[in-house]
């Protein structure tokens, strides 16, 4: 890696808080494994101090009751989906025009992470929407943008298995993660652009959130909690990863040897 910095006229002292610092697998590895400890630590106090919030601290709404405690989960899944789609184009950009070595190694980690946040997303969503639409499913804006984002989630990652040649795979999955991204906004803003069944948003809002802070509170916990597991498996699977493509060259070495 050294090589190739000195070959793009780049000096270590003078990217050592850029991005391509981390451009290094054996570097990631370092760090991630410093890492990882605390944020499971985290992960772990989040999701257990935020649920335990949720289900025996937060009282039932006022309206919808008891069946109010889903959004402790389906709120932060759908986060979660989109902001693992979010790493995903962010990662193809750098694979695609910065030719970062471990860029596409973490849209590849992310996706099915995300895709299973996704789908829990879409669970709990009919089971919400059960005791407050009178049906599991809907085809409005969100839910159905939001099937969308699962099945763009599952190409992806059906590219990777399909396509023999990594470096291939790699372009052609980033290519389709850019494509992909014209939907995040359509989920984001969906409810504000046609007439849906679906709430519109109600935390992150210019004139702030409209639920309590009794409900607030063990959901931005949980959120937390969830986002930290969300990275935390990320980083072990972007570690198999690089292990997996080294044991891969060694057998190519070996092979042509």
């Amino acid at each position: 890696m050294t090589c190739r910095f000195v070959a793009l006229g780049l000096h270590q002292t003078d990217m050592a808080w850029s991005i391509h610092t981390f451009a290094n697998p054996t570097r990631f590895m370092r760090f991630s494994a410093i890492v990882l400890p605390y944020v499971w630590a985290l992960a772990g106090a989040g999701i257990g101090i935020g649920l335990y919030l949720s289900f025996f601290v937060a009282p039932p709404d006022y309206q919808q009751g008891d069946s109010v405690r889903i959004m402790f989960v389906h709120v932060p899944a759908a986060w979660l989906s989109q902001f693992g789609y979010g790493i995903m184009v962010a990662s193809s950009i750098m694979a695609l025009i910065f030719r970062h070595p471990l860029a596409d190694v973490a849209a590849k980690s992310a996706a099915p992470i995300g895709a299973v946040f996704t789908f829990l997303a879409l669970v709990a969503g009919g089971l919400w929407g059960k005791p407050m639409w009178g049906t599991y499913w809907v085809w409005d804006a969100r839910t159905t943008s939001t099937l969308v984002l699962l099945f763009i989630y599952l190409g992806y990652m059906a590219l990777w298995v399909t396509i023999e040649d990594p470096n291939r795979a790699a372009r052609v999955a980033a290519v389709l993660a850019l494509v992909g991204a014209v939907n995040l906004p359509i989920i984001r803003f969906s409810v504000d652009w046609w007439n849906t069944l679906h709430q519109p948003a109600s935390v992150f809002r210019l004139d702030g959130p409209t639920i309590h802070s009794s409900l607030l509170w063990p959901l931005f916990v949980v959120a937390i909690g969830f986002t930290f597991f969300f990275l935390g498996v990320m980083m072990v699977r972007m570690r198999a990863e690089i292990l997996r493509r080294r044991v891969r060259t060694l057998q190519m070495q070996q092979a042509a040897g």
